[in-house]
């Protein structure tokens, strides 16, 4: 385990721009308008040489608990409780403000050491607020500028002791008779229409309230992934990546800029899992949007499965259930038999198949045929129904070859496939689907023809 830096502050003084920075990619959105980070987000980082784990969190501020600001401070006091030290991160241009003094007065009285960052610290603007930060009660304040870079050597001075030190203590024993575990984690990404249950599903998963969760629509913003370990019905350890999602609505109803980026940034985390499950709310049944989205993971080459969400509340369960079905098979014509499983995220029913269900379609979506037992299934599927031949030349499929993995891809080479229809393309995809084990997977098929030395033009 690395140890861990948590970025705290009041609301836009540059946490998540530090955050981007230390990662090295831009994972947490950034915008003028304060208060865009509600959830805190990790990420593993790097600072000349030395190595952590990131945590950037909401801005700190005194609302009520049972306030949306109010559970998003208490998600920053959770991230400060278990860091090895905190990055206390003011606004050197603006100077030191209440907030800012309140913020310190807690810090003060926790456990967890403090290095006080003094961000925007660039020109002769922020002198003074460097100056007045002092009044905080830390060690010398460090002049930063996040978006420029400037101070990472004065930084990484500040944060060595505390990080080397924790590295020390946690540095696990080796082990030279034990070997690798090369299960890698599944990359399981929840999507779904704002207040779906995907938070409140993901806090119900890991058993703590590590995501806000609230009666407001999309509470979520930016695309939190979250590390865990399942243990399955036979006892086995399986790790997980877990990733929460800002709610998808319509492109039409979109309008804000962090709407926008929030969208983009629940788009990317598709591309980046294995599995997405697609979260519906049961209490409205399925609607074009939800398609949409299902849609979307499809032409990404994603293994996708639907979650009926809130189960427990939902009323004439099974004809919705025969509903859903039925129209999933209608409009994901392209991906028949996508699994179909009843949850609740409120009590946990179901959470135990659906984990299941993804390593089973993570499995089907990575597993590769062997080629002879891929042209016998070719074979026979042929001399059950063959090809058609346009203007009474038959269309030749000589044999097929599966070229890649995740998404399964499989090349069929031959001749005049230019004039191969479309329903017969789906009858091989669907007899690949059926009869080589690959249930609710997207499958890509490509078609290349030989090239005819006798078909080029004389001059």
């Amino acid at each position: 385990m690395l140890p861990v830096v948590a970025i705290i502050g009041r609301p836009n003084v540059g946490k998540s721009t530090l955050f981007n920075r230390l990662v090295g990619k831009r994972l947490a959105l950034v915008d003028d308008q304060p208060g865009v980070t509600r959830d805190r987000r990790e990420a593993d980082a790097e600072l000349l040489g030395l190595k952590f784990r990131i945590v950037d969190t909401a801005g700190f501020e005194e609302d009520d608990a049972q306030t949306l600001p109010g559970r998003m401070r208490m998600q920053t006091e959770a991230a400060v409780a278990g860091a090895s030290v905190a990055l206390f991160m003011i606004d050197a241009r603006a100077g030191v403000t209440p907030l800012d003094e309140h913020i310190a007065r807690w810090l003060r009285a926790s456990k967890t050491p403090v290095v006080l960052l003094a961000n925007k610290a660039e020109g002769s603007a922020a002198d003074a607020g460097l100056m007045e930060a002092y009044s905080l009660g830390f060690d010398e304040p460090v002049a930063f500028s996040a978006e420029h870079g400037q101070g990472l050597a004065d930084l990484f001075e500040a944060i060595r002791p505390h990080v080397e030190r924790d590295e020390e203590e946690d540095a696990p024993a080796l082990d030279e008779d034990e070997e690798a575990d090369d299960n890698a984690p599944l990359k399981l990404a929840i999507v779904g229409r704002p207040n779906a249950g995907k938070s409140t599903l993901i806090n119900k998963i890991l058993g703590e309230d590590r995501l806000i969760t609230g009666p407001e629509a999309g509470i979520t913003r930016d695309s939190i992934a979250v590390d865990w370990t399942w243990r399955d019905r036979e006892g086995r350890e399986r790790p997980v990546r877990l990733i929460d999602t800002a709610g998808m609505r319509k492109r039409a109803k979109v309008q804000e800029k962090l709407e926008k980026l929030s969208v983009a940034d629940a788009l990317h985390a598709i591309d980046f899992a294995e599995v997405v499950v697609l979260l519906l709310d049961a209490t409205l049944g399925l609607e074009a949007q939800d398609l949409r989205i299902a849609d979307r993971v499809i032409q990404e080459g994603r293994a996708l499965i639907i979650a009926l969400n809130k189960w427990d509340v939902s009323e004439n369960g099974s004809s919705l259930y025969q509903g859903v079905r039925a129209a999933l098979d209608e409009g994901l014509a392209q991906l028949r038999g996508v699994p179909l499983l009843t949850i609740s995220g409120a009590t946990g029913k179901g959470i135990d198949d659906l984990l299941q269900a993804a390593f089973d379609t993570r499995a089907r979506w990575s597993q590769r045929v062997p080629t002879s037992m891929l042209n016998r299934w070719f074979d026979s599927a042929l001399e059950a129904n063959p090809p058609p031949a346009p203007g009474g030349k038959r269309i030749k499929l000589r044999y097929i070859t599966q070229a890649r993995i995740r998404p399964p891809t499989f090349v069929i080479f031959g001749t005049r496939l230019d004039q191969l229809p479309e329903s017969y393309s789906r009858y091989l995809v669907n007899g690949i689907r059926r009869e080589l084990d690959f249930s609710g997977v997207p499958i890509r098929m490509n078609l290349r023809s030989a090239a005819n030395p006798f078909d080029k033009k004389k001059n």
